[in-house]
């Protein structure tokens, strides 16, 4: 418990904060890594690198891992040892797209096996109403992910994804993908605004222009990341805001700097 001399120096330290601007939340916004920025490398390099940046949560999203691959028990079994073994936890598991009840099926047991509490994701309407109830039963969460493609895809703006939830419960929530919403000409911090009520996660990631895919540093692009993170501070965000990189070759410097400008703001 605080002393009432520090008390004080919090509370007139709040007050000098307030007269001069918006008062900025104590607690800081829990920055990890989307592991699709690591595509390039093995896990066990990985972790490396996520080890070397002092990196302890993040969100499996390896292609390998997605459903579309047709993973199996083993490859998570493993991966789990080996992230326990570091000190990460993985707290989300990116399964992609659903098309099946045993789509829903696997990833209950994958994120399972992961030890996630929630899974990231897309799905059809219908499908999105039985995900709701498994996930209930099984006492996870789910995001529902926002993406570009060149041709146009059900989940696109705020707007879309909350009307794709509108009707099920608490369960179902979005992961909101601020690079993804810039591609698609929407702005990102407007999305992440819409969607506080239900937001579950936050892909931080940066994009050269509207109508495009090429990833950027955290700053450089069009996604407004500095406005970004004021609002996640403004909504007291408790959530995973992971930095993601999609980009080929030698990303670790990239990813680093990605990581420590993300820090700066959280």
């Amino acid at each position: 418990m605080p002393s009432r001399r520090t008390f004080v120096k919090l509370a007139v330290g709040c007050c000098l904060a307030g007269a001069a601007g918006p008062l900025r939340a104590f607690a800081s916004l829990n920055i990890g890594v989307g592991t699709y920025s690591y595509h390039g490398l093995s896990v066990d390099d990985m972790i490396v690198q996520l080890k070397a940046l002092r990196v302890w949560e993040i969100e499996m999203s390896r292609v390998e891992f997605m459903l579309l691959s047709h993973p199996t028990d083993q490859l998570f079994r493993t991966t789990k040892e080996k992230l326990d073994r570091a000190g990460i936890r993985c707290v989300s598991y990116y399964a992609a797209t659903f098309k099946s009840s045993q789509d829903i099926e696997d990833a209950i047991r994958f994120a399972r096996l992961l030890g996630a509490t929630n899974i990231t994701g897309d799905a059809d309407e219908d499908i999105l109403k039985n995900i709701d109830k498994r996930l209930t039963e099984e006492g996870l969460t789910f995001g529902l992910h926002n993406h570009f493609f060149p041709y146009k895809f059900a989940y696109e703006s705020p707007e879309d994804v909350l009307n794709a939830l509108a009707g099920l419960s608490k369960t179902m929530g979005a992961t909101a993908d601020t690079g993804h919403f810039a591609s698609c000409g929407y702005d990102p911090v407007d999305a992440i605004r819409k969607l506080a009520p239900r937001l579950r996660l936050v892909h931080l990631k940066d994009i050269q222009a509207k109508g495009g895919e090429v990833n950027v540093l955290l700053g450089n692009g069009i996604a407004r990341i500095p406005e970004v993170m004021q609002e996640l501070h403004r909504q007291n965000f408790t959530g995973l805001v992971a930095v993601e990189y999609e980009k080929e070759g030698d990303v670790n410097q990239d990813v680093a700097q990605e990581v420590a400008f993300a820090r700066k703001l959280a």
